[in-house]
C-alpha cells in the first residue's frame, strides 16, 4: 500500500514538473498532495510538498506543521530539491489541517508568505465493524402473524460525525427477491406482503461508510423460529368443593392451530406472594387448553398465570404472561393442632391468675368458628372432664386472613399448690382440629429456665440465643415478646440455640422478651431480656421538682421516670443543669437514680434548673424548674441569736466579776481621791516634833517619766522635821501661800476658779485663772535617806499655774468647815511625845504622796513616769518643773 502511495506520488510530481507555468493555474509556490476525503484513525498518512514556479527555494527550506505543530524532520523525507514527504500518524476524532511552509529565506518570501504555504485537511473516521448478535421476531397482530418482520442488531466499534456508519437490512427469502432496509440505528423492518409460514428465511446486516462495507453474520431460518404470539386468553378456573386441595384451569388458544402449533407453561402462587411454582413442562408440553393444579392448602386463594409458543423445539418465543386469574379452594378439616399459651399473673395471696390465650391452626382449612377447652386438675383421674365452648368473633376477611389471629379464651385462679392440664380444639365448618395441650405445674416445682438468654439487633431484625437446661427432657421453646399492651409469641424445636423473632417488632418500642422450656407440655421457668429493635432520643425528659424547701447551700431534686412508651430506647444516664447567671453547671447520674442533691450552692440566689436523659441515639430535655436558696441556713439565725446573747451575758458577767473584784482599782482609775487641803498637816509641822523615820514603799509605778532627785543625807525626818518645819496652821491655811498642798491637781477637770486676792473676788469663768501652789523643802533627808552634807533651811516656794482651784478654795465655806473639823480631827502633837509626832508626819506624808503613789528611791536611781501620768500629775505651771524632795515638792 506504501508503494501505491510512493508511485502516485511521484506521478503526481512528475506531471506538476512537466507542466508549464501556465497549466498549473495558479500563483501558489507550494502544492501538496494527495488529498483524501478522509483517513482512518489509527493509521500513517504520508503526504507531499512540491515547490513549483520558482527556483528561489529548495526542499531544504520546506517544514510542515500540524495542527501549529512543527513536524519533527526524522519524519521527513527528501525526494529532490524540489519534493519533499512527510509520515505522520493519524490519532483523534478531531479534524486536523496538515501544512507545507517555507522558511524566511529572503524578502520575497517573507512578502508573499501566502504563496509559499499549502495544506491538506484531514477528516478522521473509524473502518466500520461487523454488527453482532442479530435477532428478528413477527409478533401476532388479531388472529394471525404479521407479514413484518423486526429485526435489532448490537453496532460493534466507535464512529465519528464526520465519518457516520449506514446500516442495512436485508431480508431474502428463497427463490424471491430480497427486501432491505437503511438506517443509522441499531433496528429496522421489513414488511413482506403475507407471512411466509413453513419457509425459510435468511436475514443479514451490512455496515458502510467513507472507509469501507462490512457484513454481519447470515441468519438463515425456518419463518416459525421468528414468530412470538399473544398469551393464551380467557383464564377460568374452577374450585370443586369434593376437592379442597386442587382446581382446574381452562383456557383458549392465540392463534389457530394449522398456522402455529403451540406448547404452555402454567405457574401459580398464593395470593400476596411472589413465590411462583413453575408446573414440569412436560406435563403442559401437548397442545392442551386445560390443566387441573392438585397438592394445593384448602381453603386458600391462589394467582394463575398461562403463556404459550411454538410447539417445535428451539423454536419461537414465549409469549407474555396471561394476566392473573385467582380462585380460593374449598374448605377442609384443620390439619394441626391450635397454638394454646397462657399469661400469669403472680400475687401474694397463694394463687396465680392465669390467662389462656389460642391462635389459630398453621393449617386451620377454613374460618375457625369456635374453639373448645377443658381444664383438668392433674390429680383428677377421670380424663373426661367437660368441654367449654368459646365462638370467635371474627369477620370472614378476618377469619381467612393470612395472620394468625389470636383469641382469650378463659382466666383461672391457680393455687400455687396445684396444677392444672389445658386442652383445646379448632371447630371449622368441615370439622374439628386435633386437641393441644398445655401442662401448668406447682409453683413450687416449676422447671429450670433456659440459661444465658442474650438478645440484640442485627439486619433489622432481633436475635435471641440461649443455652438449654440441664436436661434432654425439653421438646420445644416458647419464645414470648410483650409490650405495652400487647404479646405475641412463637415456637421453636428443641434443637434452637439462636433464632430471630419473626413477628411484626416496631422500632422505639421497648419489649420484653421470655425464653420458656417445655418439658413433654409442661412450661418452665422463663429467662427474660429486654431489647428494642432500634433506639432514638426519648420523646420528652424527666420533670423536676423540689422535694421540700430549698437549703442555704443545697436543694434536693426529684424527678419521676420517663413513661415506658416515651423513652425509645434504654435511658443510660440522667443529666442535671442548673445556672445562676450565665454560668451552667451540669452532673450526670445513673439511670436508675430519681433523685439528687444541689450542694455548694450560693445562698439567696435563683438558680433554674432541668434534667436531660439520654439513650445511646440521644437525649431529650424535660421542663424547667427554677427556685431560691435561703439566705441564711436552717439554724443559723437561732445559732447567731443563742451566741450573741450568750456572749453578751457572759461580757456582763465577766464585767460585773471583774468590777466587784477590781472595784477599789476602778474607783482609783475613774473616780480618784483628791486630797483636800483643809485636812492637810502640813502647819503642824516643826522642829520641835521630830518624825519617824519609814521604810520605803515596795509598790512602784512601771513605765514613768525620769525626774532627777536630790540625794538627802543620813538624817532622819525626825531630826530633819525639828529644823524645816517651824510653819504654823494659820499659815498653812493661809489664801496667799498655799492652795493644796499635797493635792493633786491633774485629775481636776478645768472648772472656774477662785482669784488669790486677799480682798474676797468674783468667781470668773475661765481656765486661765492663775493658782499658787507652795511645797515645802525640808532641811535633812526623807524617810532616813541621807542628806547633804551642807545644812539646809526649810524653804517655802511658790508656783503658779492654771490648774483649776479645787472646791474648798472654790467655796470658802466648805473650807472653814473642813478646817473645823480637820482641827478636831487633829491635835497638835506633844513636844515631848516622838511617837505622837511621829504618826501625824506618816499621816501627812500619806496624804501628800499617795496621788502620785512615789516609791523611795535609792542612790543614784532614777523615778520614771510614764508621758500620761507626767501629764496628770505635774502641774501646768509654765517654765516650771518639780522635784520630789523631802517632805514635799521643789521647784528647779
Amino acid at each position: 500500500m506504501m508503494q501505491r502511495v510512493r508511485v502516485l506520488q511521484l506521478l503526481l510530481f512528475t506531471c506538476f514538473t512537466s507542466a508549464p507555468p501556465a497549466a498549473a493555474g495558479s500563483d501558489n509556490h507550494l502544492l501538496t498532495a494527495p488529498h483524501p476525503e478522509v483517513v482512518e484513525i489509527g493509521t500513517d498518512f504520508t503526504a507531499t510538498c512540491m515547490i513549483i514556479n520558482t527556483a528561489e527555494v529548495t526542499a531544504d527550506d520546506l517544514y510542515w506543521n500540524l495542527s501549529q505543530a512543527t513536524v519533527p524532520k526524522e519524519q521527513y523525507t527528501e525526494i529532490n530539491t524540489t519534493a519533499l514527504n512527510v509520515t505522520i500518524h493519524v490519532s483523534g476524532e478531531k479534524n486536523e489541517w496538515l501544512l507545507c511552509l517555507c522558511k524566511k529565506v529572503s524578502a520575497n518570501v517573507v512578502l508573499n508568505q501566502g504563496k509559499f504555504m499549502h495544506g491538506i485537511i484531514l477528516r478522521k473516521g473509524y473502518r466500520p465493524t461487523k454488527p453482532e448478535n442479530l435477532t428478528c421476531i413477527a409478533l401476532q397482530e388479531e388472529s394471525r402473524i404479521s407479514p413484518t418482520i423486526t429485526c435489532s442488531w448490537v453496532a460493534a466499534g466507535r464512529q465519528t460525525k464526520d465519518v457516520a456508519t449506514t446500516f442495512t437490512l436485508i431480508l431474502k427469502v428463497i427463490n424471491e427477491l430480497s427486501h432491505n432496509m437503511s438506517t443509522e440505528g441499531n433496528s429496522a423492518s421489513v414488511s413482506l406482503s403475507v407471512f411466509p409460514h413453513f419457509m425459510e428465511l435468511e436475514i443479514w446486516v451490512e455496515a458502510k461508510n467513507k472507509l469501507g462495507t462490512i457484513e454481519s453474520e447470515r441468519l438463515r431460518r425456518d419463518a416459525g423460529y421468528f414468530v412470538k404470539t399473544k398469551p393464551p386468553a380467557n383464564i377460568q378456573i374452577i374450585s370443586e368443593n369434593n376437592f379442597p386441595t386442587s382446581l382446574l384451569i381452562n383456557w383458549n388458544r392465540p392463534v389457530e392451530k394449522q398456522y402455529v402449533g403451540l406448547t404452555y407453561e402454567i405457574r401459580f402462587c398464593q395470593d400476596g406472594s411472589h413465590d411462583w411454582v413453575y408446573v414440569p413442562h412436560v406435563d403442559t408440553a401437548k397442545d392442551i387448553q386445560s390443566f387441573r393444579l392438585q397438592n394445593l392448602r384448602p381453603d386458600t386463594v391462589y394467582v394463575t398465570q398461562v403463556r404459550c409458543k411454538n410447539d417445535r423445539e428451539g423454536f419461537g418465543y414465549w409469549s407474555e404472561w396471561s394476566s392473573n386469574a385467582t380462585k380460593r379452594t374449598p374448605e377442609d378439616r384443620p390439619t394441626s393442632k391450635p397454638d394454646l399459651w397462657k399469661i400469669v399473673v403472680e400475687s401474694d395471696v397463694g394463687e396465680r391468675r392465669v390467662q389462656f390465650i389460642c391462635k389459630d391452626p398453621v393449617f386451620a382449612n377454613g374460618r375457625v368458628l369456635r374453639f373448645d377447652m377443658r381444664v383438668q386438675e392433674q390429680k383428677e383421674k377421670v380424663k373426661n372432664g367437660s368441654w367449654e365452648s368459646f365462638p370467635v368473633n371474627r369477620s370472614e376477611a378476618d377469619g381467612r386472613s393470612d395472620h394468625r389471629s389470636s383469641t382469650d379464651l378463659k382466666d383461672i385462679l391457680l393455687a400455687d399448690k396445684k396444677s392444672v392440664k389445658v386442652y383445646v380444639t379448632a371447630v371449622n365448618s368441615v370439622g374439628k382440629s386435633a386437641a393441644a395441650s398445655l401442662f401448668i405445674p406447682e409453683k413450687a416445682h416449676e422447671l429450670a429456665p433456659v440459661e444465658e438468654l442474650r438478645g440484640w439487633v442485627h439486619g433489622g431484625q432481633m436475635w435471641l440465643q440461649w443455652k438449654p437446661p440441664n436436661t434432654e427432657a425439653v421438646t420445644e421453646y416458647v419464645v414470648q415478646w410483650v409490650s405495652g399492651d400487647g404479646m405475641d409469641w412463637q415456637r421453636e424445636n428443641r434443637s434452637t440455640r439462636l433464632t430471630v423473632i419473626k413477628g411484626d417488632l416496631k422500632k422505639f418500642v421497648c419489649y420484653t422478651v421470655s425464653v420458656y422450656p417445655i418439658y413433654s407440655g409442661w412450661t418452665g421457668q422463663a429467662a427474660t431480656v429486654q431489647a428494642f429493635l432500634e433506639q432514638s432520643a426519648p420523646e420528652k425528659g424527666p420533670t423536676v421538682r423540689l422535694n421540700g424547701r430549698p437549703g442555704h447551700n443545697e436543694a434536693e431534686l426529684v424527678w419521676t421516670e420517663i413513661p415506658q412508651s416515651s423513652r425509645r430506647g434504654f435511658i443510660t444516664n440522667y443529666t442535671i443543669f442548673y445556672t445562676s447567671g450565665d454560668d451552667v453547671l451540669s452532673v450526670t447520674v445513673p439511670s436508675n437514680t430519681t433523685s439528687f442533691t444541689l450542694t455548694s450552692l450560693s445562698g439567696n440566689t435563683k438558680y433554674d434548673t432541668w434534667i436531660s436523659a439520654s439513650t445511646i441515639a440521644g437525649s431529650a430535655e424535660g421542663s424547667r424548674h427554677s427556685f431560691t436558696t435561703l439566705k441564711y441556713a436552717p439554724g443559723e439565725i437561732e445559732f447567731i441569736v443563742g451566741g450573741a446573747s450568750f456572749g453578751f451575758l457572759v461580757v456582763v458577767v465577766m464585767t460585773m466579776v471583774i468590777c466587784i473584784s477590781k472595784k477599789d482599782s476602778i474607783k482609783k482609775n475613774f473616780w480618784p481621791q483628791i486630797p483636800n487641803p483643809g485636812e492637810s498637816t502640813i502647819g503642824y509641822w516643826s522642829p520641835d516634833y521630830p518624825l519617824k523615820a519609814e521604810t520605803p514603799k515596795e509598790n512602784c509605778l512601771s513605765g514613768i517619766s525620769v525626774l532627777d532627785v536630790d540625794m538627802c543625807d543620813g538624817k532622819t525626818v525626825f531630826d530633819e522635821d525639828k529644823t524645816s518645819l517651824p510653819l504654823k496652821k494659820d499659815k498653812y491655811l493661809s489664801e496667799e501661800h498655799s492652795s493644796g498642798i499635797g493635792g493633786s491637781s491633774c485629775m481636776s477637770s478645768p472648772r472656774q476658779s477662785v482669784s488669790d486676792s486677799d480682798e474676797g473676788g468674783e468667781l470668773v469663768d475661765t481656765t486661765a485663772s492663775t493658782v499658787q501652789y507652795s511645797s515645802v523643802v525640808a532641811s535633812n533627808g526623807y524617810k532616813g535617806q541621807t542628806p547633804s552634807s551642807q545644812p539646809q533651811s526649810a524653804i517655802f516656794s511658790r508656783s503658779e499655774s492654771t490648774q483649776p482651784l479645787l472646791d474648798c478654795e472654790e467655796n470658802p465655806d466648805m473650807l472653814v468647815q473642813e478646817g473645823s473639823r480637820h482641827q478636831r480631827f487633829l491635835r497638835r502633837p506633844a513636844a515631848n511625845d516622838p511617837a505622837d509626832f511621829n504618826q501625824l508626819l506618816e499621816m501627812e506624808q500619806q496624804e501628800v504622796l499617795e496621788p502620785l503613789d512615789f516609791c523611795p528611791l535609792e542612790e543614784d536611781s532614777e523615778l520614771t513616769l510614764t508621758d500620761e501620768q507626767s501629764a496628770d500629775w505635774l502641774p501646768t505651771a509654765p517654765a516650771s518643773s518639780y522635784m520630789p524632795q523631802l517632805g514635799g515638792y521643789s521647784q528647779q
